[in-house]
């Protein structure tokens, strides 16, 4: 067994415009910390468009084709752009993540990290945000169990944005649990507590500006692992943002590469217990460089040990 590094370079065709954080050189950076590692490379495929419709409407398809731009940029929101190559980009996004879900549950490799862009996690049912399109990893749960049949998937989100697509598009989903811990008060605002979706499959741990990877791990051990343990998910999902690093621009948590590591290796401990150690793993935020690459690296590293 062995861990696949699943990607495409298309990836790298949704650019967005000069300054903005979710760029180009994000995936470049991850890519290129990978390269020494030996890893079972995959080239993504693009989703079908039935893949995307099992979450999101086929209105919402057209209009985001509609406004797909010839040159240029097209605006969606406050943060999310489209250029003339992000559609694909989004469509391999997608794909890798169901490719990899493809792999794992096949037993042709132990995990997969998916390494791709746009990111998906604030993607809602009909509404892009906070530069995503389509909801990866939700999409990643919901072909785990439409398609291949499994009766309990977990989806993990420790980026340090709270993944509100990904708790929406799975919010009346019984056999979905969605883990998601973020800053608190932090955009976009969503992620209380309170917010257990309608079958009380959705567990949200805040975690204050300024706390560090201590505190991190406090919760996880005290909130996280027993619910994954009692849950039982056949596949464990993880949304893996690194912007929860101490150096990244756009929050203030104070975690550093080892507690990413960390993470991942009792994740992946947990996923051994319960599940055979069937993880995948798709890439969501980081915004300071250096760290997104090492910290990404520290995470497939961990991966790279459980799939021994």
């Amino acid at each position: 067994m062995t861990t696949a590094l699943i990607t495409h370079a298309d990836c790298l065709a949704h650019v967005t415009p000069e300054g903005h954080p979710e760029r180009v050189a994000r995936l470049e950076h991850v890519l290129h910390a990978l390269e020494p590692l030996d890893l079972q490379r995959v080239t993504a495929p693009l989703a079908a468009e039935d893949d995307i419709l099992r979450l999101h409407p086929a209105a919402y398809l057209a209009d985001l084709k509609r406004q797909s731009p010839a040159e240029g940029w097209a605006q969606l929101d406050d943060d999310t752009f489209l250029s003339p190559g992000s559609m694909t980009a989004a469509f391999r996004a997608a794909g890798a993540a169901l490719r990899a879900v493809d792999m794992v549950l096949g037993g042709e490799v132990k995990n997969a990290f998916a390494a791709i862009r746009p990111p998906g996690h604030h993607a809602e049912t009909a509404t892009p945000m906070g530069f995503c399109i389509f909801g990866n990893a939700a999409l990643a749960a919901k072909h785990a169990l439409d398609f291949h049949g499994l009766k309990r998937v977990a989806v993990v989100d420790f980026d340090v944005h709270h993944g509100n697509g990904t708790q929406e598009l799975l919010w009346d989903e019984p056999r979905a649990l969605v883990v998601t811990s973020q800053q608190m008060p932090l955009w976009p605002g969503t992620g209380k507590p309170s917010e257990t979706g309608a079958h009380d499959t959705i567990l949200n741990i805040p975690l204050p500006p300024g706390s560090d990877g201590a505190a991190m791990r406090a919760e996880y051990e005290r909130l996280v692992f027993p619910r994954l343990r009692a849950f039982a998910p056949e596949l464990i999902i993880i949304s893996a943002g690194f912007d929860a690093h101490a150096d990244d621009p756009l929050a203030e948590l104070m975690w550093e590469t080892q507690d990413f590591a960390w993470l991942t290796e009792r994740l992946c401990a947990i996923a051994e217990e319960v599940c055979g150690g069937r993880v995948v793993s798709t890439l969501e935020g980081g915004y300071d460089l250096r760290a997104l690459a090492v910290s990404a690296k520290a995470h497939v590293e961990e991966l790279m040990k459980a799939g021994q």
